[in-house]
């Protein structure tokens, strides 16, 4: 999971202070000096954005946000050209660098852009390098024999981070021969693609470097600086499905140095056991196989192992690609599970005649599956693009495990007796805990409205437009009352810690009184069921204290949206507020910063500024008007946006934190601490 600053009006970063004071919506019409919308509307209102300039433009529109995610993207655009570039058989090695003063470089030792002259068309003469790095859409991945399978489909172009760059260097070396070209702000290039030597000066015969330094214009919200474990969770994932592929990871910034290597000869073998580490895996053997069609230009490769927990982890990838909303190669892989362990079922009598099928739920309960499959054109549909539409990979990755899958069962049967047994313990619980939401059910409809007692309701009956407040204790929740807007926000404050999820079947948490109150207020039910067409608010906002006790039930309630109401997450519908860590004054206005990010910034706009800060730790420090200007008030307030990039990755931290492995927890905590922004202490 990661998080999205998402601030008031179109989603620009706001980078001043908060204050209580009024702020236009974003939504009104522009207006002239005169107050009148402008009628005077023709042919010299017509824009034409030449080159690059759509993307300086509206740099969201190609990267998804001006944040650490849309920072991060610049990285992965890269590095999917060299990893297309393994795919297509023609890499070995990847080396990915974040650089002493702030850039990024990428290497691999592909055969390297060409650098021929374009052949026709505006661009004739001009270099391929030059072509591909200045205009959009333009690349060897769209027809012709580049490539025959791409990730770099999914992606917008190389030419989009030359055009959010403060400057790019290209290097290639092919012929014999080191060519380079640098281009300045915004994608400009200064002079031709020129041969500077012939001996390349990372020994590779071929290959291409990209190195690049963000536009901290364009990036200015949060920084530019590069986030280490981000860029190795995505490295990491990368070299497990590119079997064999080595990547080096190089951190050369004062006091971050480290370097990481990721080479991995089991591919998503290894994976599957990388994921289940945090985890009791059900057996030590992990169930493997490979297909491909030629006529149809597909491939699959599929590694399934069951863990002791209670938690579906299939994680669909095509050509490289994360598809979090799964699709058609997920689809064909779990109707065909389903089939295949309940006739393995059946033929052993471990399912009596008389006993139901078990459904693919109950099998897949504490399953880990990697499902990754590669093919020529592939259609990427849903809200987020991350949906494998292709039909034929349904039934291609279908066939597959119900051949292999089967065959894999008869030649494991401990391996396989223990799946049934799971599964049979799962469809128990199953029926336990339809009984548990039943009776839930029973007790809201005797109660008469429904919705718990603790719930303050807004007017708006518009899901679209209403909001939720998940307030810890009474305190806090009343001044929060005071301070909402109660035709569109709503407040639901909770006691205590909820429980933790990670840890305990549905049946269980369905006793639990603080997690029974979440299901009834927000709507659209729990688990499986879970369908967030049904939620009562389109964003569900959890407003805690910025200390660790607050922290703690953030990162409890997070997992409970994580893993029981996990479309909720998917929807963008969850959010994190962000009450001020601290309070200042400048003259006679008091004024709130969010953090420390925030506070040196003001500082440095202010370097005379002579106040000692206020550290706010307690929502119960700010009384109902500050609580509205600064944290609640869609004005004024920033928002953190929950959002699932890489589905295998949110899995496992979510397992290493919340789970039973207390080596797991402390190594990551450890390991990741350097990259650690605002600590609490």
């Amino acid at each position: 999971m990661s998080l999205t600053d998402t601030p008031p009006g179109s989603g620009k970063p706001d980078t001043t202070p908060a204050t209580t004071s009024n702020v236009r919506s974003n939504d009104q019409p522009h207006r002239e000096s005169n107050g009148q919308a402008s009628a005077d509307y023709g042919a010299k209102d017509i824009q034409v954005l030449e080159g690059l300039d759509p993307v300086r433009k509206r740099p969201g529109m190609y990267i998804g946000s001006t944040g650490l995610a849309g920072l991060h993207h610049l990285i992965w655009e890269v590095v999917d050209n060299a990893v297309d570039e393994a795919m297509a058989g023609y890499c070995s090695r990847i080396d990915v660098t974040l650089l002493a003063h702030g850039g990024c470089r990428v290497d691999d030792d592909g055969r390297g852009i060409p650098v021929d002259p374009y052949p026709s068309g505006p661009h004739k003469g001009k270099s391929a390098a030059e072509v591909v790095l200045t205009v959009l859409h333009a690349g060897a991945k769209f027809g012709g024999d580049g490539y025959k399978v791409s990730g770099g489909l999914h992606g917008v172009g190389v030419s989009v981070v030359n055009a959010l760059s403060e400057r790019l260097i290209v290097e290639v070396d092919r012929n014999g021969n080191h060519y380079e070209q640098l281009y300045a702000k915004g994608g400009k290039p200064q002079g031709n693609m020129t041969v500077v030597g012939s001996s390349p000066p990372r020994g590779r015969k071929t290959g291409t470097s990209i190195s690049f330094w963000p536009d901290a214009g364009i990036f200015q919200a949060e920084g530019t600086d590069f986030v280490a474990r981000t860029v190795l969770e995505r490295l990491q994932t990368m070299a497990f499905l590119n079997k064999g592929l080595e990547i080096v990871f190089s951190d050369q910034r004062e006091g971050r140095e480290q370097t990481v290597t990721y080479q991995y000869k089991g591919g998503i073998v290894d994976f599957v056991k990388h994921l289940n580490a945090s985890k009791e895996a059900l057996f030590a053997k992990v169930a493997n196989y490979e297909d491909s069609d030629d006529a149809e230009g597909q491939t699959l490769d599929i590694a399934v192992q069951w863990n002791t927990g209670y938690y579906e982890g299939i994680h669909g990838y095509a050509n490289g690609i994360s598809t979090t909303e799964g699709g058609m190669h997920v689809e064909g892989f779990k109707t065909a599970l389903t089939s295949v362990m309940n006739k393995y079922a059946r033929a052993k009598n471990l399912l009596k005649e008389k006993e139901e099928n078990l459904l693919g739920e109950d099998i897949r309960e504490g399953i880990t599956a990697i499902v990754s499959v590669k093919l020529r054109e592939p259609q990427f549909e849903g809200q987020t693009k991350a949906k494998l539409g292709n039909v034929p990979m349904r039934s291609f990755v279908q066939k597959a495990t119900n051949e292999r899958l089967a065959e894999w069962l008869e030649e494991n049967p401990p391996e396989a007796n223990r799946i049934v047994k799971k599964a049979m313990a799962a469809a128990q619980a199953r029926v336990a805990a339809k009984n548990a939401r039943n009776a839930i059910r029973r007790k809201t409809a005797l109660a008469g409205a429904g919705m718990p007692d603790k719930l303050k309701d807004c007017t708006s009956g518009n899901p679209e437009e209403s909001e939720i407040f998940i307030v810890e204790g009474d305190s806090a929740g009343g001044t929060a009352l005071d301070a909402r807007d109660p035709r569109t926000q709503a407040i639901l404050p909770i006691r205590g810690k909820i429980l933790n999820v990670e840890r305990a079947r549905l049946d269980k948490m369905l006793k639990n009184t603080e997690v029974q109150t979440l299901i009834t207020a927000i709507g659209g039910g729990v688990g499986e069921e879970f369908d967030s067409a049904k939620a009562r608010y389109h964003k569900v906002i959890v407003l805690a204290d910025a200390d660790v006790d607050g922290s703690h039930i953030r990162t409890l309630l997070l997992t409970f949206f994580f893993r029981q109401m996990r479309p909720l997450v998917e929807a963008g519908f969850v959010y994190i507020a962000q009450p001020p860590l601290f309070s200042t004054e400048v003259g006679k206005e008091k004024v709130y910063l969010k953090d420390d990010l925030a506070k040196t910034r003001f500082l440095e706009e202010r370097p005379n500024h002579k106040k000692e800060f206020q550290r706010l730790k307690g929502l119960g420090e700010m009384d109902w008007e500050e609580l509205r200007g600064t944290t609640m008030s869609s004005a004024t307030r920033t928002l953190l946006k929950i959002t699932i990039e890489e589905a295998a990755v949110a899995d496992e931290i979510v397992s290493i934190l919340m789970g039973e492995d207390v080596e797991s927890r402390k190594h990551f905590i450890q390991t990741n601490a350097k990259d650690v922004r605002f600590l609490d202490i």
